[in-house]
């Protein structure tokens, strides 16, 4: 098993954007100050979300890997809960953390769990009366290696391969590594172009976790949100990164798997299994099994394997918290607070996330989820 790093960013942020906000009007009551009855045009699943008396702005920032869920719990939350204005920042997990320790927000995303110099700073910034940041897992998603290579329909990498590829130690996709992989594939002599993140981000850290756990012998770079290998190009944010891998021959980049799509493919991976792992929902499921919970007292925060060896078990998986005070958040967004995650975690909210490409929450975890949000204050 290997810890999930979680490495302290830095601390230099601007004004958090709202132009580039994800604005979602949610949330608010009929006259019984409870969620609504529905109509003709309420989802069916929407009346039963309660939103309490859950009123104003909230405002949330963070993880871009988890925009889609986020998407995707709006349409059912928006369609019964109208008296709070959320928006929601894909900034990246690093700027979300630090927009939430310095006050700005009222929880955040985050694909990492928080340093403990990050738990130690939320006590004196952004929770009050004894509380603490927490860590709540709520959305489970593969990352899928996506490549856009013409006449290439599978590819098998492994770890190693991997390795070299975003350390520019391979550079072509004819090479002898990638073809000892692929002995049916007609690979092309054309250059690859390894696209990595320039913000902050989590999908970095587990990616590069997984590198340093699978292929300690070549991937010799610290574990971060902070892309530190040299070489390669870089976009912001996975929308960013799938952008660029979309309209590039050659390309190749790591993101979360729902936005493996328009002309990319996502890579199969050889683990020590038998047969390569498909990028699948489903086999992320398959290794998160393997996840432990090593937090403290309400922190919720997994240790992971990235190098399982259970037959169709994928081996790049991450985990994203939703990062909020167990107690001594602010009264005037509490209520939204606890009426969105525990939405969000309940079993039509994470229903909701096989739909949109991602995994749900194992049972055990999410009830613990659950009963935590009912507690926070």
């Amino acid at each position: 098993m290997k810890l999930q790093r979680k490495n302290r960013r830095a601390l230099a942020l601007g004004a958090l954007a709202v132009s580039g906000a994800l604005a979602l009007t949610a949330c608010g009551s009929d006259d019984t100050g409870k969620s609504n009855g529905g109509d003709a045009s309420t989802p069916a699943n929407a009346a039963k979300i309660d939103c309490g008396d859950a009123s104003g702005q909230l405002q949330a920032s963070g993880s871009s890997a988890q925009k889609n869920a986020i998407d995707a719990w709006v349409k059912q939350y928006t369609a019964a809960c109208k008296n709070v204005q959320l928006n929601y920042n894909p900034t990246g997990s690093g700027a979300g953390v630090t927009a939430f320790l310095q006050g700005q927000t009222a929880f955040a995303g985050s694909d990492s769990a928080l340093a403990p110099e990050e738990i130690t700073e939320s006590k004196k910034t952004a929770c009050t009366d004894g509380g603490q940041a927490i860590d709540l897992p709520m959305v489970v998603g593969p990352i899928g290696v996506g490549y856009n290579v013409p006449g290439v329909d599978s590819l098998v990498l492994d770890a190693p391969t991997l390795a070299k590829i975003f350390d520019s130690k391979i550079t072509n996709w004819n090479d002898a590594a990638i073809a000892k992989l692929n002995p049916d594939a007609k690979l092309p002599d054309l250059k690859i172009q390894a696209f990595h993140r320039s913000d902050e981000s989590g999908t970095t850290d587990n990616f590069t976790t997984y590198l340093q756990a699978a292929a300690p012998d070549d991937w010799k770079y610290e574990p971060s949100k902070s892309w530190a290998a040299k070489g390669g190009q870089s976009a912001s944010g996975s929308s960013g990164v799938a952008q660029q891998v979309t309209q590039t021959a050659g390309a190749i980049s790591y993101m979360e798997l729902s936005y493996v799509k328009g002309g990319m493919k996502a890579v199969k991976i050889k683990t020590d299994a038998p047969d390569p792992v498909e990028a699948t929902v489903e086999n992320a499921t398959k290794s998160l099994t393997e996840a432990k919970v090593v937090g403290t007292g309400k922190d919720l925060a997994l240790e992971l394997n990235y190098t399982p060896k259970a037959e169709g078990a994928y081996p790049i998986t991450l985990v994203t918290y939703e990062i909020v005070c167990d107690k001594g958040n602010k009264a005037e967004t509490l209520p939204a607070v606890k009426s969105f995650l525990g939405y969000i975690s309940s079993e039509d909210g994470q229903a909701q996330l096989t739909e949109a490409g991602y995994a749900p929450v194992p049972d055990e975890l999410i009830t613990q989820v659950r009963d935590t949000v009912k507690g926070l204050s």
